[in-house]
């Protein structure tokens, strides 16, 4: 898997390209800067070489405030097929918020920065998203979540095992697989968890949203 990392500590993405590189990743851009990621990953898709995966912090130069997270999310505009992996030192929901809050959220992930040395379940994370799956820290996911928990207890045993797998990454066809149920029963119980968590069809990414409230209020210390 070809992957592009962009912190603004040497320290950071020089540690982190050797770690992928032992387990199979290629890294074929590394940056400190947000404008400099631009011109780099812009390049590389010129030359028909976009990596697979963006791993950015969210605080890069020039400004070090968001400008990684703006950067990643420019990069996306123009290169829907790139997947997203934001790292961020501290739980800032606004910043998971503007993450997920574009109109394809598929193929994105928000990490803290410490989870990184929890090397298996890292490296696992970059698989998921890569595969167009979404990965949310349980604590970002807690601390975004405002509304009830009292919908959650609305599903049914089935809804409950579908919507834990739909936050392992699964789409309803690999869900359907190993549920031994068919893509439409899938996307029938898919359509009650929207329904009973009160997320309308006009909400945008009801699956990221559906799976935050999973993480934050069945799984919030895993």
């Amino acid at each position: 898997m070809t992957v592009a990392i962009a912190d603004d500590s040497a320290l950071i993405r020089e540690g982190l390209a050797a770690m992928l590189q032992r387990y199979g990743f290629v890294v074929v851009c590394q940056e400190g800067r947000a404008d400099s990621l631009r011109q780099s990953i812009d390049h590389l898709a010129h030359q028909q070489q976009l990596p697979q995966l963006l791993i950015t912090d969210v605080r890069m130069p020039p400004t070090m405030s968001n400008d990684g997270l703006v950067a990643a999310l420019e990069l996306r505009q123009r290169h829907p097929e790139l997947s997203l992996v934001v790292l961020s030192q501290y739980i800032l929901p606004t910043y998971a918020q503007q993450l997920f809050g574009t109109a394809s959220a598929s193929g994105t992930g928000y990490l803290l920065k410490d989870k990184i040395s929890e090397v298996r379940e890292f490296i696992h994370s970059l698989h998921v998203i890569a595969d167009g799956g979404v990965v949310i820290d349980p604590e970002a996911a807690k601390a975004m979540v405002t509304t009830g928990r009292s919908r959650m207890a609305e599903l049914t045993e089935r809804e409950h095992e579908v919507l834990e797998l739909m936050a392992t990454g699964m789409s309803n066809n690999d869900i359907a697989q190993q549920l031994f149920i068919s893509p439409a029963a899938v996307s029938k119980h898919v359509a009650n968890i929207f329904a009973k968590l009160g997320l309308s069809p006009s909400q945008e990414n009801r699956r990221v949203r559906a799976i935050l409230r999973y993480l934050s209020e069945v799984r919030p210390w895993t």
